[in-house]
């Protein structure tokens, strides 16, 4: 199995080099040249297996080079019980709220509480090795945009790993007080957080920027360093998320919800960046049975209008949300579907970004449009949909969640309501526990706002909602906060030459 890039099709680099390096050259992204396809029986198979021989038999068709030695043992160290609380990193929790029949797929149990975990906490275990495989001796740079989620998740899957250093750059007023606290509070000396003025579009953008500046690069070779990257760009972050789709389906049929061959589930996923929901895509390619993926976005709603119209723009208001880890306007993972959807017109994809870059927008052909929605369901819901969703669940279904959750939730709804699909067994991705987000929660709870620091929200909210607050959370209460810089995203590339002291 080597990759290509969406870019570049010459390009061609072993699964070791896509991990280790992260995004191409020319600043396409890694795809396979092929896909493993599974069998019904392959899937029967799989469904008495735990969790964590389900990820070493679907990571092992993806990562030629590596021994299955070293993949057991990097799955094993990734998704211990300790770490995710049970011996099933991904459990289903079965929701029934009037038409609306759904798995919800909870991916949250890890130690940042977040579904970033399934992925960030085996990335580091895979990117050492494919260090020592492609560059032995020089130390990985890891560069993260984060809008919330993955810098925590990045952050605690790198700490004091050998060999690294990592820089996470989130939004300044874009993300939770908790998240941010979760960040800021990062123990490790190999770690740096930086706010930025600005939103994380311009987070993304600023670290492509680092990622592909010549000068810079030559500068971290001169002492012995490279970049790479956690976030989904970097295959090694995407690849480990296909897993928990197939893992999913295979409980479903252990349990006996999916009873016939082929029978198909729709998968609603909330994402802003499309690395979710991408990696519920590449298992359909790989064979899982699906009828619809269902794209859930907030106010940011750039990829329901793509989908819809097969018009990418991101030149309209950029909005807050309750949901931050969606407030996203560039979708950099939309890149790999368009190359999929293309045949692999890799020309054609690079005309596409370049006009993106240059005018924020591009227009897709009919035939790429219609086998898109063939495939996709699209819709979005503003703060005051996703409050109500996550008062009703609570009300109806005692099930607290999280307003990431909540938008997945309403647009499902959204789904059954155009289409009338009720018979469809549904796998909702639940991204995050609710107590990320406690003040936004609690005034969807109790109608009322919020009151008192972050820690006293989250103390009325497990009054009153009677849900323990997980570990992780609770524990940063009397963590010291170490990082307390801000810079302007023209300021990035410094801040990471400084926090190596290279200048």
């Amino acid at each position: 199995m080597n990759y290509t890039s969406t870019r570049d099709q010459s390009v061609v680099a072993s699964a070791a080099q896509a991990i280790a390096q992260g995004i191409s050259q020319e600043g396409g992204l890694f795809v396979p040249q092929s896909f493993p396809q599974y069998s019904y029986t392959d899937l029967v198979e799989m469904q008495h297996l735990p969790y964590t021989a389900r990820a070493q038999r679907i990571l092992a068709d993806f990562l030629s080079g590596f021994s299955q030695d070293e993949i057991a043992q990097s799955v094993q160290a990734a998704y211990t019980a300790e770490k995710f609380g049970g011996e099933n990193p991904a459990p289903l929790s079965l929701l029934q709220s009037g038409d609306r029949n759904m798995y919800l797929l909870e991916l949250w149990h890890g130690p940042t509480a977040a579904f970033k975990d399934m992925a960030l906490q085996l990335l580091p275990q895979m990117l050492t090795r494919a260090m020592q495989k492609e560059h032995p001796g020089k130390t990985a740079v890891i560069l993260v945009a984060t809008s919330g989620d993955t810098g925590k998740a990045a952050l605690k899957g790198f700490e004091n790993v050998e060999g690294t250093q990592i820089a996470v750059f989130y939004p300044q007023n874009g993300v939770s007080q908790m998240q941010k606290r979760q960040m800021c509070t990062q123990e490790g000396e190999n770690v740096g957080v930086f706010a930025i003025e600005g939103n994380f579009d311009d987070a993304q953008a600023g670290v492509k920027r680092i990622f592909t500046d010549a000068g810079c690069i030559q500068l971290l070779q001169e002492h012995n360093m490279l970049f790479s990257s956690a976030n989904s760009i970097n295959w090694g972050r995407l690849l480990p998320q296909i897993v928990y789709y197939f893992s999913a389906y295979c409980d479903l049929m252990a349990t006996g919800e999916m009873d016939y061959e082929g029978e198909k589930i729709n998968i609603v996923v909330p994402t802003g960046n499309f690395g979710n929901i991408l990696a519920a895509y590449y298992a359909v390619k790989m064979g899982l049975p699906v009828n619809r993926l269902i794209c859930a976005s907030n106010s940011n709603n750039v990829l329901t209008d793509f989908i819809r119209t097969g018009i990418y723009d991101r030149n309209r208001p950029f909005y807050t949300t309750i949901s931050p880890s969606m407030d996203i306007l560039v979708s950099s993972n939309l890149e790999r579907l368009l190359y999929d959807m293309t045949g692999g017109d890799d020309k054609q994809v690079a005309a596409w970004m370049a006009q993106l870059a240059q005018t924020g927008r591009y227009e897709v052909g009919d035939a790429v449009k219609h086998k898109i929605q063939d495939l996709f369901f699209s819709g979005y819901c503003d703060d005051e949909q996703t409050q109500r969703e996550i008062r009703a669940l609570y009300k109806t279904e005692n099930y607290l969640c999280d307003p990431h959750t909540a938008v997945a939730v309403n647009v499902y709804g959204q789904y059954i309501e155009q289409t009338g699909d009720t018979a469809t067994p549904t796998v909702v991705a639940s991204t995050a526990s609710p107590y990320k987000f406690p003040a936004s929660v609690l005034q969807a709870v109790t109608g009322e706002e919020a009151v008192g620091d972050e820690f006293e929200i989250l103390d009325h909210l497990a009054s009153v909602s009677a849900v323990p607050v997980p570990q992780p959370i609770a524990q940063l209460r009397n963590k010291p906060v170490r990082f307390q810089t801000v810079c302007r995203s023209d300021e990035m590339q410094q801040a990471v030459l400084k926090m190596l002291h290279i200048r």
